[in-house]
């Protein structure tokens, strides 16, 4: 305890003595080391999209990080959702700015010719027609978002229409059937000057609740008042159209605040839904209320399919859903079937029921009584579409983590086959997901191999050696699988795609930890592989890295795992301990066994991003990256009820670890995490000593600002107070005796890491003597995208854990306090 006490004081004088030397020199963004600079500003591999025909690639080049400019733009934040005013599109969107065609079978590389200016091209929304034969982009401007599409054939892009999409309520433009037609949201004609904000208020702004239980989790970027409401109408009212590939315009129906508009297969139907009046000021837009209805393509309504009132008393316990009719959607295999999901228990998770949803399905005209599809005991997860004599319905409950698949006949006689029941926490038993394509409606349906009596499966391959993807082939009248392909060491390989009807040709995806991900067909039989793709290394200066695997036991015998690397050259004996960062993320389970599977490969390629702890392995750094730090709640336990006991068991399992392998200093070892890993680094460091600082970014640190549950907490504040208490770092803000930085974006809009988490946890630490630093990034949202944030971001971690970890030189002969390992409750 003295010990303890001493390094309290120690804390205390550093922060008085120590801020010049924690101040970056300069004013505004800086950079850090040149080297760590270099690796952000690596050339971007480009994003992959493949043909429906499987017999071209699309290659998406991608620009670097945005300047800071960029985010300055002016921003509208409605109703949960974040739009750019003056393109009525999306206000944070990843876009690419080339594209490059290429042959899968011959390998051959087209540019795309007549795209504009790379320096004004912001491509997003890329989707191939339904034959392959076409593929449409969004592109967006400083004044709008056009449309444009590729000829494939020739490799030609041109322009269809002009700045006049509306994406304020994300309607992405999808193709009819007839692969010449695309149905599009559009700015209403005429749509005049946006409403001006009254600086004199009419009167107050007034909610009232009259008796009804109407829980809500934390949301962000809500309506605030009438102008507000004025606001979201103006920018988010659309008018649906169909344009034809020669610029016509055929206006569908009137202008509304659509959230969907989704063709029916036969290209004669359209499923429209739009929001409407009264909105809500503490509800984002999803809950508004809405109207479903379906119509013709002239915009004539043929079927009146549901009316949805503002969904305010949906319970907060995970697995509750609204009443009445919901998740519509077209049945993918049939011209115009509409399916539909109806809750049996009130929507409500909590409550006692057999039966929790039913599946129905009425075809057009829909003139008759819908059919019932499937009858489930949990909550509806889904259809997977085929043939009228097989689809597939997955169902899951949250309290046991259990998941169903169950096989039905959409055409027959309706009954459903139980196809494979497992815990969806047990990666080591899930059979993969069935190998989709694109019919010729352009919907996603299950590929079957060429005797129509089997499909093909690919999946992770959970191991306790790693991941392994596999592919299979499943004969539907048997259940039994037969294995065709498996990824072997020493590489990761993933199948991606099926390139023939009998899955002997496939397109796969090869990496190493040195070699970046590229694209092979590889041939079953023979074994003979074609690299289609040649992506080089985008940060060589990584190359040589040490990763592995590492296992470990937790003190109550947990097994844990977490990837360790070591810098290029490094040598155990020879170097010694090496100052250490660990990068995780708490997560909840049910079952220990599950909390103790492996969770990564050995063979994947070392990336580094912006986000990833793995830049310091640069700076002499040996990184655990997502050492496992599992909250088990068995059978009627919640995980929560111990939650600070497991993590930092879990934490000191994992420092045990490395100071036995001889990689880590026990002296010099970091915490850090991103938004719920903030959160488990604030309790580490307030309720153990295993660290010498922390670094959480955007965290969340009162939990009794997310009163109505939290990440995988169910419990309400007043149903759980000491759950609440114990587990928010801001109430034990006086236990932290080690630097923590904390970084957080000013325009955080994640549901509960309000900016002023990081604020007043700030407040907290200071007024309690501690050393801490608190950066704030303009414009920055949950996630970081402009160039000079991030470096500076970067350069603030690293001097942090140089200064405070590495044991750079101190000022007044001040010597720091060794770390020791602390029981969870010693203070």
């Amino acid at each position: 305890m003295n010990q303890i006490l001493a390094r309290a004081a120690l804390a205390g004088a550093l922060s008085v003595f120590l801020m010049p030397v924690l101040t970056i020199a300069g004013t505004g963004y800086q950079q850090p080391s040149s080297k760590l600079v270099d690796v952000i500003d690596a050339p971007a591999t480009p994003w992959v999209s493949i043909s429906p025909d499987e017999k071209s690639i699309m290659l998406m080049h991608r620009p670097n990080l945005p300047p800071i400019s960029e985010l300055a733009e002016e921003e509208l934040r409605l109703a949960g959702t974040r739009i750019k005013p003056a393109t009525s599109g999306p206000s944070r969107g990843w876009s690419a700015n080339g594209l490059t065609l290429l042959g899968i079978d011959d390998q051959q590389r087209h540019e795309i010719n007549g795209l504009p200016d790379p320096a004004d091209t912001r491509i997003s929304n890329l989707n191939w027609s339904p034959d392959g034969s076409r593929v449409s982009f969004l592109n967006t401007t400083p004044t709008g978002i056009e449309l444009w599409v590729v000829e494939v054939a020739d490799h030609e892009a041109r322009k269809i229409i002009d700045s006049r999409l509306n994406l304020a309520a994300g309607n992405s433009p999808r193709w009819l059937s007839d692969n010449r037609r695309i149905v599009c949201a559009l700015v209403p004609e005429n749509r005049g000057p946006a409403p001006e904000k009254n600086l004199t208020p009419a009167g107050p702004t007034t909610q009232e609740n009259l008796g009804k239980t109407a829980p809500a989790r934390t949301y962000q970027d809500l309506l605030k008042n009438a102008h507000d409401e004025a606001l979201y109408d103006y920018y988010f009212t659309a008018q649906i159209a169909v344009v034809d590939l020669d610029g016509k315009i055929t206006k569908i129906g009137k202008p509304a605040v659509f959230t969907d508009m989704d063709p029916a297969p036969d290209g004669v139907h359209i499923l429209v839904e739009w929001r409407h009046r009264p909105y809500s000021y503490t509800l984002p837009a999803s809950r508004f209320p809405r109207t479903v209805q379906g119509w013709n393509l002239d915009g004539d309504l043929v079927h009146e399919v549901a009316e949805k009132p503002l969904q305010d008393a949906i319970p907060i316990a995970f697995g509750s859903t609204e009443t009445g009719p919901r998740s519509f959607q077209w049945r993918s295999d049939a011209p115009a079937t509409l399916v539909w999901v109806e809750a049996q228990d009130g929507g409500d998770a909590g409550a006692e029921a057999e039966v929790r949803d039913l599946v129905f399905a009425l075809n057009a005209p829909f003139a008759a009584a819908p059919d019932q599809l499937a009858s489930l005991g949990q909550r509806f997860g889904g259809m997977t579409w085929g043939t009228g004599d097989l689809a597939m319905v997955t169902s899951w409950w949250w309290q046991t983590r259990n998941l169903r698949v169950w096989h039905v006949s959409p055409d027959g006689d309706m009954e459903q086959t139980l196809l494979r029941e497992y815990s969806f926490e047990d990666r080591y038993a899930d059979p993969g997901n069935p190998v989709m394509r694109l019919n010729e409606s352009g919907r996603q349906v299950i590929r079957f191999a060429g005797d129509g009596k089997s499909m093909f499966m690919i999946g992770d391959g959970a191991s306790d050696e790693g991941d392994r993807p596999f592919l299979d082939r499943y004969d539907i009248e048997t259940g039994e699988t037969t294995r065709l392909y498996r990824s072997e060491a020493p590489r990761f390989s993933m199948p991606v795609e099926i390139l023939d009807d009998e899955g002997n040709r496939i397109l796969v995806r090869h990496e190493t930890v040195e070699s970046p991900p590229n694209y092979f067909i590889r041939d079953l039989d023979s074994g003979d592989e074609v690299q289609v793709t040649e992506f080089a290394h985008p940060t060589p200066q990584l190359l040589g890295v040490h990763k592995e695997i590492i296992r470990y036991a937790r003190a109550d015998g947990v097994m844990l795992t977490g990837t360790l690397y070591l810098p290029a050259g490094y040598d155990a004996e020879e170097d010694g301990p090496l100052p250490v960062l660990m990068w995780a993320y708490p997560q909840e389970y049910k079952s220990a066994d599950a909390a103790g599977q492996v969770t990564d490969s050995p063979y994947r390629f070392v990336r580094v991003g912006w986000w990833s702890p793995l830049l310091y392995l640069l700076q002499g750094y040996a990184v655990l990256d997502d050492p496992a730090m599992p909250i088990v709640g068995e059978g009627e336990e919640e995980p929560n009820d111990t939650f600070v006991e497991q993590l930092v068991s879990s934490a000191q399992a994992a420092s045990d670890e490395l100071v036995r392998r001889g990689v880590g200093d026990r002296d010099r070892m970091a915490i850090g995490g991103h938004s719920y890993g903030a959160f488990m680094t604030a309790n580490l460091l307030a309720h153990s000593d295993i660290f010498a600082a922390g670094i959480a970014r955007s965290g969340a640190y009162n939990r009794t600002l997310t009163p109505f549950g939290f990440q995988a907490e169910e419990r309400n504040f007043w149903e759980a107070p000491e759950i609440y208490f114990a587990m928010s770092p801001f109430m034990h803000a006086e236990k932290v005796n080690e630097p923590i930085l904390l970084i957080h974006g000013e325009a955080d809009n994640n549901s509960g890491t309000f900016p002023m988490q990081s604020e007043r946890y700030f407040a907290a630490l200071k007024g309690n003597g501690a050393t801490a630093r608190l950066v704030m990034l303009p414009y920055e949202s949950h996630g970081y995208r402009a160039r000079e944030s991030i470096l500076h971001m970067i350069a603030e971690q690293e001097t942090w854990l140089d200064t405070w970890v590495k044991g750079e030189p101190l000022p007044d002969g001040l010597q720091r306090a060794p770390a020791t390992p602390a029981a969870p409750n010693e203070r």
